[in-house]
């Protein structure tokens, strides 16, 4: 059912016209300066382009008639966070189908398809995400038995929370005529029970169902897109980098440009080497729309995810002795797309989540490190598990981490039973990475977790869930500064995706996007930091989103 209330805000979403002096005075303002120093200032004076102009001391003398004037009224404000890896159209159509990742059995994921089918009688197809067999405590996959017995007269399809597998029922299978001798894609798996598809298909064999799915309309990606900048400007998300960008999903982002209702900056990075192609041409873009869209890359994906037994393992795992994963490129294809994408110079972006996937991902990147000269930025996305004796290659090698903090303390059980204690002492491994002199961006990876960067914040310096727990921390070694998070989702984040010279902090000259916070995160607890909500957000010094009184 489609978020009406948020859908009326979207009109309202346009690109201001430009504005002369602003004066944002009597706040607590912090900012990481192009160095990395914390630097702290009480009034942002912003010129007539969105841009700073100055940052202002308490001693500092103020414009005596600035065009525009807000009292801060001493609270903190901090600049705009990025979110260093996630999906965009994701989000947006996660607000639009039916979402399960609130569901906590596979009882209540029942009971939502069905009501979820009687409030849409006319939907042909019903499509979803975020069922997550782990969190249901169901010790096995579902299957399309289960999910018949909750819609058996119309095709059900449902990702699961990590993109990484789908769930079909019986009719989504006959629609896409898959059968007990269907073969299995290359880089996918097809779950089997008793000679015939069980209904679980994984990584690469997800394309069996989904390209039976009908395909969205231009006006359905339009909306998804405005649900999704709506959400991400409500949880202080002022620039994204959207990691998978379909020729599709540019569209999109580029009629939002053209009518003025494109408010979030978008890093993109196609989806692949075609849709690279397709939307760069002969290298990545310019700015576009006053620095607000960008495409300076690719995403490859080289494994799977741990949830699905997809990421890509040295050794098998414990939980299932024969399987080690799914490698989805074979070296050579690997680094083919790499020379393709950097000859035109776009960054590459390489998904790896296991450490076998980390291990191949580095090596690919050193045997081209010589032959392509420059300055190539390599970015791993996820870097989950990784070889401890690996971490330091990540340096020698130039290579940013692209780590999504809230993913640890969602994924900390099912880590501890597909790897075993051994292989966890480089799960999750920031402070080790930052140690190292690692690069760190952080993200969150929407919408397998929810886009609101401050619960990732607060997991990156307690290494704890929502609850608090586990006591102390799990593997409380590699938690990361206060400092060193906000970095992670600012600076670092910006420099992760050639953007450093316009976002990720509030030094003269760059781009004023900024959130209004109630209180500092520099001295909150994580309780505190996990339930901070943006009281206003502002991109390039205009103010798109204030949260209601009340």
């Amino acid at each position: 059912m489609i978020r009406r209330a948020l859908l009326a805000s979207l009109a309202l979403i346009i690109s201001p016209p430009a504005q002369a002096d602003t004066l944002i005075d009597n706040v607590n303002g912090i900012t990481l300066d192009q160095n990395g120093k914390l630097v702290r200032f009480t009034g942002l004076l912003i010129d007539k382009d969105g841009k700073v102009a100055k940052l202002l001391d308490r001693k500092d003398k103020r414009p005596e008639r600035p065009d525009f004037k807000e009292d801060g009224k001493g609270r903190t404000l901090i600049p705009g966070l990025i979110d260093a890896h996630g999906h965009v159209m994701g989000l947006g159509f996660s607000l639009m189908l039916l979402d399960l990742s609130g569901t906590s059995s596979l009882g209540e994921a029942q009971a939502a398809i069905r009501q979820y089918a009687a409030d849409n009688p006319d939907v042909a197809w019903i499509i979803g995400r975020g069922w997550n067999q782990e969190k249901w405590g169901l010790g096995r996959f579902p299957t399309a038995a289960d999910l018949d017995a909750a819609v058996a007269d119309r095709p059900v399809w449902l990702e699961r929370v990590d993109g990484h597998a789908g769930w079909a029922n019986s009719a989504a299978m006959k629609a896409a005529r898959v059968t007990s001798v269907t073969k299995t894609p290359e880089g996918g798996r097809i779950e089997m029970a008793g000679g015939q598809p069980s209904g679980i298909f994984v990584d690469a064999a997800t394309s069996l169902i989904a390209s039976a799915v009908p395909k969205p309309l231009a006006r359905d990606l339009d909306r998804a897109f405005l649900l999704a900048q709506a959400k991400l400007l409500e949880q202080g998300i002022t620039a994204i980098a959207d990691m998978g960008t379909t020729i599709q999903d540019w569209q999109a982002f580029r009629r939002a440009g053209d009518k003025r209702q494109l408010a979030i900056r978008i890093i993109s990075y196609g989806h692949d080497i075609d849709n690279m192609a397709l939307i760069g041409g002969p290298g990545p873009t310019p700015w576009l729309y006053d620095d607000r869209l960008r495409m300076v890359g690719v995403k490859l994906y080289l494994d799977g995810a741990l949830g699905s037994r997809g990421a890509w393992l040295k050794l098998p795992y414990s939980d299932a002795p024969g399987q080690k994963g799914l490698p989805l490129l074979s070296p050579a294809q690997l680094r083919n797309k790499m020379v393709r994408a950097s000859m035109d110079k776009f960054q590459v972006a390489i998904h790896a989540i296991g450490d076998a996937a980390n291990a191949e991902a580095l090596d690919a990147i050193a045997d081209l490190t010589a032959d392509l000269p420059g300055e190539r930025r390599w970015r791993i996305e996820h870097a989950q598990i990784v070889d401890p004796a690996d971490i330091a290659r990540f340096r020698q090698l130039g290579v940013v981490a692209s780590m999504q903090p809230i993913h640890q303390p969602s994924d900390r059980r099912m880590a501890e039973g597909r790897l075993g204690p051994e292989r966890l002492k480089g799960a999750y491994a920031w402070r080790s990475m930052e140690n190292a002199g690692v690069r760190l961006a952080f993200g969150s990876d929407v919408p397998v977790e929810s886009a609101d960067p401050f619960p990732g914040m607060a997991a990156a310096i307690s290494r704890t869930d929502a609850a608090g727990q586990p006591f102390g921390g799990w593997y409380p070694e590699e938690v990361v500064s206060r400092e060193t998070a906000l970095d992670g989702f600012t600076r670092s984040a910006a420099f992760a995706g050639f953007a450093e010279d316009r976002i990720g902090t509030l030094m003269p000259g760059m781009r004023a996007d900024f959130l209004i916070l109630e209180s500092d995160p520099l001295l909150a607890s994580p309780d505190e930091i996990r339930r901070m909500t943006p009281l206003e957000t502002w991109v390039g010094g205009y103010r798109y989103y204030k949260k209601k009184a009340g």
